[in-house]
């Protein structure tokens, strides 16, 4: 009998045995049957287990491992504010030291009427003529109230220049803006411009605002 006959009445024995198996009396199993049925039990319990317990374990390290570097990342950043928290202090003192500093230029309620005396006397000695000086209704912010102030003068640019200038340098923080220069003419036939500018004041938003009082100097003009 040739070897190829032998492996397949080999094979034809091994299926009639285990076709003619008794599942109800596994002990009567030939050995070979019992080892592979043995093997073939471990790897379906070897996958099983990697399947719902494995792979859940290694979805938990993942997160952990992010968990890991997230609060690292924490640590590094409160590690260094910790570090730097003398130079913090100093910092805040130094902030706190020049808020309060501006806030004495914010003008009180009652600085206002000397605020709007300070502009016409800067604008006096621009050498202008004011049309109109007076307060607009007042804006709420979030720390701090914008009062604005409505100004129309007549003059020339070097008037206009020197104006700007010396609001700019008034003690209290006034800033301007949206002005329109337009060609104006005096009765006497001198020739000017007409500037109208927006001056804004503020103040610090611990008080209620008081009501604006519209305030309306007589036309003068310094001569030169």
């Amino acid at each position: 009998m040739k070897m190829d006959e032998l492996k397949n009445l080999d094979v034809q024995e091994m299926l009639e045995k285990l076709q003619n198996l008794d599942m109800e009396n596994i002990g009567s199993w030939p050995m070979p049957v019992k080892i592979g049925a043995a093997i073939i039990v471990f790897v379906v319990v070897m996958v099983l287990g990697y399947m719902f317990s494995i792979t859940d374990l290694n979805n938990q390290l993942e997160r952990s491992q992010r968990q890991e570097s997230t609060l690292m990342q924490q640590l590094e950043q409160k590690a260094h504010r910790a570090h730097h928290l003398d130079q913090y202090r100093d910092q805040l003192a130094e902030m706190e030291e020049t808020f309060g500093s501006l806030l004495q230029q914010l003008p009180r309620e009652t600085e206002v009427p000397g605020l709007l005396e300070d502009i016409t006397h800067t604008g006096l000695g621009s050498g202008l003529e004011f049309d109109r000086i007076e307060l607009a209704s007042e804006t709420e912010r979030e720390f701090y109230a914008e009062l604005p102030i409505q100004i129309t003068v007549r003059g020339d640019y070097h008037g206009f220049g020197a104006f700007v200038s010396g609001v700019a340098g008034l003690p209290r923080i006034v800033t301007l803006h949206d002005f329109t220069i337009v060609p104006a003419q005096r009765g006497d036939g001198e020739r000017l411009l007409t500037m109208n500018i927006t001056a804004r004041t503020y103040r610090y938003a611990s008080r209620p605002p008081p009501p604006p009082q519209p305030q309306r100097p007589a036309n003068q003009r310094r001569r030169r």
